[in-house]
């Protein structure tokens, strides 16, 4: 399986297999990556376990989001494969990032 679409199917677990807050969540990052990938932007494998904790309820959207943007201030030195993934992970790219948009999940 390659990687572009293995977050899919570790999210689709979630759907499957998961509550209905989970699946709400897990549906609205699916959708987010997805959106990303369409633009030719692929996100890290950080941000995906990030997700995972968020639809799991071991942290909240804001924790989430915290997460992801320390990730990036406290990394000196970046990989290629870094510098890629940023640009797709970034908070302002993911509508549930934006807590008053309350149509991508219940944050």
């Amino acid at each position: 399986m390659s990687a572009d679409k293995n977050w899919q199917f570790e999210l689709e677990e979630y759907i499957k297999q998961g509550e209905p807050g989970q699946i709400e969540k897990s549906e609205a990052w699916q959708t987010a990556i997805g959106l990303q990938a369409v633009d030719g932007l692929q996100t890290s494998a950080y941000l995906l376990d990030t997700a995972k904790d968020y639809i799991e309820g071991k942290i909240s959207i804001d924790e989430a989001q915290k997460r992801i943007q320390s990730y990036y201030e406290k990394r000196i030195e970046r990989t290629e494969i870094e510098a890629d993934t940023k640009e797709a992970d970034r908070y302002k790219n993911f509508p549930m990032w934006n807590t008053t948009n309350k149509t991508c999940g219940d944050y």
